[in-house]
């Protein structure tokens, strides 16, 4: 009989894992709280028009051991349209001054130069950096069972990222511009504006733009629902079954071996392997009991900063308004949207550059800021639904004030709070991408096994920090790799449908 595999939840790291399965002849159970897989990466349609959570860019759209995963869950086939953008984003102060990221290293470099001249050095050793960054690889094995060979293949090509690594992966954003010693007080200004108040790794500022240098982080036209939707559909072909609106709430353990899950209904169902795609918090605090705990994952969960959650509100506008840049960042220090101080300013996203986002002729909107779990933790009933009332009027006074007269071609307004992300994915307070990449995480990972529990694997964004797709899909796939290795048969990429 065929090993069975329940992979507890359907998010991109659930149905990677689902595929791996199904391709290597595990008898596999996807089981999703929601309605819908795909997670963080999802959308929803309102009056026919998309309002999309998740993607952005998908790092690895054209080569690497992330496309290979792309190409082997059908997320990038031969109909799939990648657009690269030349800007990566637009920021802009209260004052209306510009100051703009291009994808492409070099030309960003230039643009620098000519704003700011008096610094050339810095920004010639800070472009230097972020160049040796595009050498940088992912590797496609599980780090159990990589091999000295497989370390010693890539050390030639890997050394300068190494370098970097070694001067600046104990750096905060601050401490690395610090170290640069900028003059100008407009380059200091924005870049000290976006991250430097906050304890994000410089690491994760340096490698920012390598996957865009190299045209491999581009966009999918049809964004978040359609890229979990061939996931899904890859997922089934192989003979995988999908179950929706079935919520775990333990891991069957006997003898330190996991044996199945019991959902929130009392269903048992018995596996030989259990994978957790879901919330960490979850899986280890109240499915696991806490049983099984490293002293590693126990520091990582109750210290490691998570991600401020998101409020997101989309514009359905019947009117076609084009832009340049995908993200535009708005620095502001005062503004008020409901009661959510808007500390780090906030993002508008058109999506004129995706005409699967809006009906031809209209134009789809998005307005994002970030918002403190503490002011949401506890809003219920009509209190929430005032908030969410005072947030759309809010939102749509702003969006007049930066696009004058556009009140009257609104045609829908939807906002999605970090209440609306946890009731549908569990996320731990709203932390769309988990631990947030920080100077003391961002080159770590924890283990996809947890200390003496057996036949029993984590896979997702809450293996290290900075969250994302790419890691999220890669864990999907390591824990197929390492249930192979113990089953002893050989590991396939894919097989004949």
């Amino acid at each position: 009989m065929k090993k069975k595999v329940i992979i507890i939840g359907g998010g991109v790291a659930g149905l990677s894992a689902g595929i791996y399965s199904a391709m290597n002849g595990f008898d596999t159970e996807i089981l999703e709280m929601h309605s819908v897989a795909g997670g963080q990466c999802t959308a929803w349609d309102r009056k026919k028009y998309r309002f999309d959570y998740c993607l952005h860019w998908l790092v690895g759209t054209s080569k690497g051991a992330f496309h290979d995963i792309w190409k082997e869950t059908n997320v990038i086939n031969s109909e799939t349209i990648i657009v690269n953008h030349e800007i990566h984003s637009k920021i802009m102060d209260q004052d209306g001054n510009e100051f703009y990221i291009y994808a492409n290293i070099d030309r960003w470099e230039k643009y620098l130069l000519e704003f700011a001249p008096e610094d050339e050095a810095p920004i010639r050793r800070m472009c230097t950096d972020m160049r040796k960054s595009v050498l940088l690889e992912p590797f496609s094995l599980p780090p159990e069972l990589r091999s000295l060979t497989d370390y010693i293949r890539i050390m030639p090509q890997m050394l300068p990222v190494a370098n970097v690594v070694r001067k600046f992966g104990r750096l905060t954003c601050k401490e690395y511009f610090d170290k640069l010693n900028f003059k100008s007080e407009k380059i200091k200004f924005f870049l000290y504006s976006m991250w430097g108040d906050r304890n994000f790794s410089a690491l994760a500022f340096i490698f920012m733009l390598g996957w865009f240098h190299q045209k491999n982080a581009g966009y999918i036209i049809g964004g978040s629902y359609p890229l979990a939707q061939r996931m899904v559909e890859k997922f089934e072909s192989l003979g995988g079954k999908l179950s929706y609106k079935k919520r775990v709430s333990k891991i069957i353990v006997e003898n330190d071996v996991a044996q199945g899950v019991i959902l929130t209904d009392g269903t048992r169902i018995g596996a030989d392997y259990v994978i957790s795609a879901a919330d960490g918090y979850s899986t280890i605090y109240q499915m696991l009991e806490g049983k099984y705990v490293s002293k590693e994952f126990d520091f990582a969960y109750k210290n490691w900063e998570l991600f401020t959650p998101i409020v997101q509100v989309s514009f359905g506008i019947n009117k076609a308004i084009k832009a340049e840049e995908p993200i535009t960042v708005k620095l502001t220090r005062e503004l008020m949207i409901g009661r959510t101080l808007l500390a780090s300013g906030y993002n508008i996203m058109n999506y004129s550059h995706d005409p699967t986002m809006a009906p031809e002729g209209k134009t789809t909107i998005v307005l994002r800021y970030e918002s403190p779990w503490k002011l949401w933790k506890n809003l219920e009933g009509e209190e929430y639904k005032a908030e969410k009332l005072q947030i759309e009027k809010d939102a749509t006074a702003l969006m007049e004030k930066e696009f004058p007269g556009i009140s009257a071609f609104i045609e829908v307004v939807d906002v999605a709070t970090p209440k609306t992300d946890v009731k549908y994915t569990g996320v731990k307070d709203g932390a769309y991408e988990g631990f947030m990449p920080s100077k003391e995480n961002m080159m770590k990972s924890l283990k996809m096994k947890l200390p003496r529990l057996q036949n029993f694997y984590m896979a997702g964004q809450w293996l290290s920090g900075g969250g994302g797709l790419p890691p999220s899909a890669q864990t999907g796939k390591w824990a197929i790799q390492l249930i192979c290795k113990k089953e002893k048969q050989k590991f396939v990429y894919g097989r004949q449908v």
